[in-house]
């Protein structure tokens, strides 16, 4: 299962992937919960860690209006847990270490990095309502802010 349609409209395809803690979570047992699942590239690296402190700062405001924020990395579930006791984090991180979902969902492919063209992870957020179906998707090329916008989009749905 490749290139599916992950666009506003679309209802967003389901997947159960490794959670930091233990266990999995599977993306449709959160309804009727909006979720923003937004994809990073590694634990630790600078602009990776301030997404994720980003939305991690905002995370009581976006449970506040019932959503949930879950990161997306190929990381390792215990890599997660070290991150998230390094960083205090509370919110879900996921797994997909193989990187099938996130080549599934467009979320892994070619980008410019430092002047060459690689394979990696594409840094975008995905809000998905309550029903399941796709809101949104962004294309972040600017990490500082992003997760007040995305949040804004949030309140903006309640």
């Amino acid at each position: 299962m490749t290139n599916l349609d992950i666009s506003a409209g679309k209802p967003a395809p389901d997947f159960t992937l490794p959670r930091d803690g233990g266990g999995t979570l599977t993306l449709s047992s959160l309804r009727p919960a909006p979720v923003v699942l937004f994809a990073y590239g590694k634990d630790g690296t600078p602009t990776c860690t301030n997404e994720v402190m980003e939305f991690q700062e905002l995370y009581p405001r976006f449970k506040a209006k019932g959503a949930e924020v879950l990161g997306l990395s190929k990381d390792k579930a215990a890599a997660h847990d070290r991150f998230i006791a390094k960083m205090g984090i509370t919110m879900p991180l996921l797994s997909d270490h193989g990187g099938t979902m996130m080549e599934n969902w467009g979320l892994f492919g070619e980008k410019l990095f430092f002047g060459k063209m690689v394979q990696g992870v594409l840094r975008q957020t995905v809000l998905i309502g309550g029903d399941g179906v796709i809101r949104q998707v962004w294309q972040v090329d600017k990490v500082k802010g992003h997760a007040a916008e995305v949040l804004a989009a949030v309140e903006a749905m309640a």
